[in-house]
C-alpha cells in the first residue's frame, strides 16, 4: 500500500460514523472520490461515485460496488441527575468488551471524551463478580459535575464509538475499531480509481452504503441498488480469519490473514459473477479462497440481490480477526487484493454481459 492510500485509509478508519450517523466518514469517502466523473450523496446517507466508460456515455447496463461505510456504536438513552449517561448498543455487540472502554460521543458542539464506569471489583460482593456485564449495567462518565453540565454537551440519542484509533502492527497488519467495515467502503473505492485509469465498457458506481450494521429491512444497500438501477453488484465486506486460537475451521471455513480475497458461493450469489470472479483471480493471479454461505451471507449481499427487479449479485470479502472488536485486524496485502480483484472484474464485462443462469 503506498504511503498515499494508507494515509487516506487510517483517516476513514479513525473517523467515527455509527450506524445512522455515518456523516463524517461519508464526507472523508466523497472528497476521496474527487477523481471520479460524478459523486454525489442521497436521502439514506449513501455516497455514490461513478466512473463512465470512454467518452463519458452514459447508457448501457450499470455495475454497482457496495462497501458499508457504518460501524458499531452506541446511543445515549437517559442522562440522571448526577451526569452519568446511560446507553443502548448500535449493532452486535459482545457487551463484554463495554468494560472499561473509552468512547467519543458525537456531542452537540463536537466530539465529548467520556469512559465506560462499572462498579469497581473492591466494591462487589462474590454473586456481582461472577456476573457477566449488560449495557444497562453500565454508564458514560464524560466528567460532568450534574445532569445540567451533561446536557449542555450531549443527551438522549447522541451517538458514539468506542475511543480508539489506528494501530499499525508488524507484516503490514493494522488494527482498527472499525475495519468492519470502512475497509468495504475503502476497497471499492480503490477499486473505482484503478478503473478511472483505463475507462471500463460499462459505467461503474462505487457506493458507500449505510446502516448496514442494523439493516433489518435491507438498509442503505437496498436503497442505492434500486436507485440505480443495478444490473450487477459486488458486495466487499469482511469475514473471519480462522486462524487464531479457538476457531473450529470445520464449522467456519479455512480462513487465514494473507489469503487475499475470500469469494463467497451460495444462495445470495449469482452463479455468473462467482465464476466470473474466480476467473479474474486466476488470470490476474490474486489470491483467493472460496467461502460458501449456506443461507444468508449476513452482509449487504441479503438486501441488494433481491432490489428492484433482481440484481445479479457476487461478495467478495478481506479476512478479518476480532470482529466487532475495538481490536479488528486485517493484512493490507488481502485489502489490495480485494481492490485488484474487482477492477478486473470490471473490466471483463461489456453491454452485453449476460448474468442469467442456464
Amino acid at each position: 500500500m503506498t504511503p498515499s492510500q494508507y494515509d487516506r485509509f487510517i483517516r476513514l478508519l479513525d473517523a467515527p460514523g455509527p450506524s445512522g450517523f455515518e456523516r463524517i466518514p461519508a464526507r472523508l469517502w466523497r472528497e476521496d472520490a474527487a477523481f471520479a466523473d460524478e459523486v454525489r450523496a442521497d436521502v439514506n446517507g449513501n455516497s455514490l461515485a461513478t466512473v463512465f466508460p470512454a467518452g463519458d456515455r452514459r447508457d448501457g447496463p450499470r455495475l454497482m460496488f457496495a462497501g458499508h461505510i457504518d460501524e458499531i456504536g452506541v446511543m445515549l438513552v437517559h442522562v440522571d441527575d448526577d451526569g452519568y449517561c446511560y446507553f443502548d448498543p448500535i449493532g452486535g455487540w459482545d457487551p463484554q468488551v463495554f468494560v472499561g472502554q473509552r468512547v467519543t460521543l458525537l456531542g452537540t458542539n463536537g466530539p465529548v471524551a467520556g469512559v465506560i464506569g462499572k462498579q469497581a471489583i473492591h466494591t462487589m460482593d462474590q454473586a456481582s463478580r461472577d456476573k457477566l456485564s449488560k449495557p444497562q449495567d453500565l454508564w458514560i462518565d464524560i466528567g460532568a459535575r450534574n445532569r445540567a453540565e451533561a446536557i449542555a454537551q450531549v443527551g438522549p440519542g447522541t451517538p458514539g464509538v468506542l475511543g480508539s484509533t489506528v494501530t499499525r502492527l508488524p507484516n503490514d497488519r493494522v488494527v482498527s475499531r472499525s475495519l468492519d467495515n470502512r475497509v468495504g467502503a475503502f476497497v471499492v473505492l480503490e477499486a473505482l480509481r484503478l478503473l478511472s485509469e483505463t475507462r471500463p465498457a460499462v459505467p461503474v458506481t462505487a457506493v458507500a452504503t449505510t446502516q448496514e450494521e442494523i439493516a433489518y429491512t435491507g438498509g442503505g444497500a437496498r436503497t442505492s441498488a434500486t436507485s440505480l438501477e443495478a444490473v450487477a453488484a459486488i458486495v466487499v465486506d469482511v469475514t473471519h480469519a480462522t486462524d487464531s486460537p479457538g476457531i473450529e475451521k470445520k464449522r467456519h471455513g479455512d480462513v487465514k490473514l494473507g489469503s487475499g480475497a475470500v469469494i463467497t458461493r451460495g444462495a445470495a450469489v449469482n452463479g455468473v459473477v462467482f465464476e466470473r470472479l474466480v476467473a479474474a483471480a486466476e488470470a490476474e493471479k490474486i489470491p483467493y479462497v472460496v467461502q460458501g454461505a449456506a443461507r444468508s451471507t449476513g452482509t449487504d449481499a441479503d438486501a441488494i440481490f433481491t432490489a428492484h427487479r433482481g440484481v445479479a449479485t457476487g461478495l467478495v470479502s478481506v479476512p478479518l480477526r476480532y470482529m466487532h472488536s475495538p481490536n479488528e485486524m486485517v493484512a493490507l496485502d488481502d485489502v489490495l487484493a480485494v481492490a485488484r480483484l474487482l477492477a478486473a472484474f470490471a473490466k471483463g464485462l461489456d453491454g452485453e454481459t449476460d448474468f442469467t443462469e442456464n
